[in-house]
């Protein structure tokens, strides 16, 4: 059997040291970093921006990206700019984990869904400074087309088969990241 989601790609927008104040941002590390192994045992190409870095700071040092196929540092609150999307296929379905839900995460999302691009935005890996904003952009994101999802339901959508060879490092995974992914499911999905 083959994966359901055949040509993904994982996107980390802007999870930097200077944006820690960020609502519940420990748990939406601990869904980045959950997403980022998926990613190497899927063989899926990784995204990755800084907002401003020289002002504030580069990725968080929890975040092993140093498998990123694009590294990127700007100053437009959408990571779809023309260095990062040429990277992209076409048809890829891109994840999303970042900050913030209203600003660099919905600007993304639209400018990716505009592209033709399906978009699945993790509710577990996703904030803002002010928890409230959250919902509204989720909702504005699922308005717009994109899907709004967990950590672990992108897991299993993508896997789509219990018989692919990644699947048994699949489920190490759901089991070694249990306890933070509930942790994280209460902090950020109840807002």
């Amino acid at each position: 059997m083959s994966r359901r989601i055949i040509k993904s790609a994982l996107l980390i927008c802007d999870l930097q040291e200077k944006f820690r104040a960020i609502h519940a941002y420990p748990a939406v590390l601990k869904t980045a970093q959950k997403m980022l192994k998926a990613a190497k045992i899927l063989d899926i190409p990784v995204y990755v921006t800084t907002q401003s870095a020289a002002k504030l700071g580069g990725t968080c040092t929890e975040l092993d990206v140093s498998h990123a196929r694009v590294t990127l540092d700007k100053t437009a609150f959408s990571m779809a700019l023309p260095q990062l999307v040429k990277h992209l296929d076409n048809d890829a379905v891109v994840a999303i984990v970042g900050i913030e839900s209203h600003i660099c995460v919905l600007q993304t999302s639209l400018d990716l869904l505009a592209r033709g691009h399906k978009v699945y935005v993790i509710a577990d890996g996703v904030s803002s400074m002010n928890k409230e904003e959250v919902p509204i952009a989720l909702e504005r994101i699922r308005q717009a087309g994109g899907y709004v999802t967990t950590s672990e339901s992108w897991l299993y959508e993508t896997a789509g088969d219990a018989s692919i060879p990644e699947f048994r490092d699949i489920i190490s995974l759901v089991r070694e990241t249990k306890n933070d992914t509930k942790a994280g499911l209460k902090e950020l999905t109840r807002l």
